[in-house]
């Protein structure tokens, strides 16, 4: 967080109790409780816990700071945790940091690099523990979706603060957010809901219409499928197709950029596409389909395209012999509960289904104190990034 270059750490802290799991207990309300507390040596290495999947990798070189973990029960049939780092040099700031995707998991890494700064830090798990492309955990389990949607977040914002004031004897002066992609969609969403939370968000890149942008992902994979058909573009085509969209390796002005597909048509007894830098007629028209929006009977603006200068992170969504699970899985997993459902079967329905119900209240589409329409929500949503 570049803000932190501007900021002053503060004198020696002078904490209110050891870093114990007794101490920290004594200070929780009922439903709260720690998994563990332990104070961490000048250039300490953070050992992750083996079962945070999405997170793995463990912080080295750490200034002496106080680690807590706590779970919260968040209903009867739910529960979400999250980590702080208490520097012993603290900048009287707290600082807490998003996820990505449908991850649920401990951010340490990000963490740390806060405490480095002097802010306590804080990463909560959502409700859940799995990779950020994993919404199995979400099947039948709706609790563990509102965690994920906003509970979770808040809850553990709120308490962490609790948790700091506490600790030092001295509430933060000022109070943090920093997150991208669905972090960024936390960000908007926690502010929406509760817009004393915070003094100040960092919202990169949020993937903050939940309901058009995981159905959209099913939409934008069946473009591109069965791989078989004369109007896949290979993977191995990407680069080419890349390649005629920049000049001079850039391209200043993705959004104005005069782009003409049909530059790329491969001419008569072309035997290799690749070699020859080319594509088909058919998959010219699948080019058309990714570079428009999705628009439904001409008239009902559901999704932004991706962007000129995009090529390069196509195959995170358009590579395989299926969408990306970000979207099945959203529906299959948060929308129908229902693990059978085919991609192919998919329609607009999905859309105004997953409008309906909202899984989890996460979208935050609350902005002006009103309900954006598509219309006015696609200004928000043109990044080029697939921002899950």
């Amino acid at each position: 967080m570049r803000l932190a270059y501007l900021l002053p750490l503060g004198p020696l802290a002078a904490v209110a109790f050891d870093c114990t799991p007794t101490a920290f207990q004594s200070i929780l309300p009922q439903g709260a409780t720690v998994a563990f507390a332990y104070p961490l040596s000048e250039g300490s290495t953070f050992q992750v816990p083996v079962g945070d999947v999405a997170y793995p990798v463990s912080p080295t070189k750490l200034p002496e700071l106080c680690v807590v973990h706590i779970q919260v029960t968040s209903s009867a049939t739910s529960h979400f945790g999250f980590g702080l780092f208490l520097p012993q040099t603290w900048n009287e700031r707290f600082l807490a940091y998003g996820n990505g995707g449908f991850a649920g998991g401990i951010n340490y890494l990000d963490m740390a690099a806060g405490v480095h700064y002097g802010f306590a830090t804080m990463s909560t798990d959502t409700g859940h523990n799995s990779t950020s492309g994993d919404v199995t955990w979400a099947l039948n389990k709706p609790e563990k979706i509102v965690d994920w949607g906003y509970r979770a977040m808040h809850g553990s914002v709120d308490l962490a603060k609790q948790v700091v004031e506490a600790y030092y004897n001295c509430k933060p002066k000022y109070n943090y957010y920093s997150g991208c992609s669905t972090g960024g969609r936390q960000g908007i969403r926690d502010i929406q809901l509760y817009p004393d939370g915070f003094d100040g968000v960092l919202a990169g890149a949020p993937a903050w219409w939940t309901s058009h942008l995981q159905t959209w992902t099913v939409k934008l994979g069946l473009y591109n499928l069965p791989v078989d058909a004369p109007h896949h573009i290979p993977i191995g085509l990407f680069p080419v197709v890349g390649a005629e969209v920049l000049v001079d390796t850039i391209i200043s002005d993705p959004q104005g950029c005069d782009f003409f597909p049909e530059a790329l048509l491969c001419g008569p007894n072309v035997t290799n596409q690749t070699a020859a830098g080319c594509l088909t007629a058919a998959q010219i028209g699948t080019l058309y389909l990714i570079y428009n929006d999705y628009v439904e009977n001409n008239q009902t603006f559901v999704f932004p395209h991706l962007e000129l200068g995009s090529e390069a992170q196509w195959p995170f969504l358009l590579s395989a012999a299926e969408p990306s699970s970000y979207g099945v899985q959203y529906v299959q997993d948060m929308l129908l509960n229902d693990t059978s459902w085919n991609f192919w079967d998919y329609n607009y329905t999905i859309v105004e289904l997953a409008d309906k119900i909202q899984p989890g209240n996460a979208t935050a589409y609350d902005y002006d104190s009103r309900r954006s329409t598509p219309a006015a929500a696609s200004s928000f949503s043109t990044t080029v990034y697939p921002t899950l």
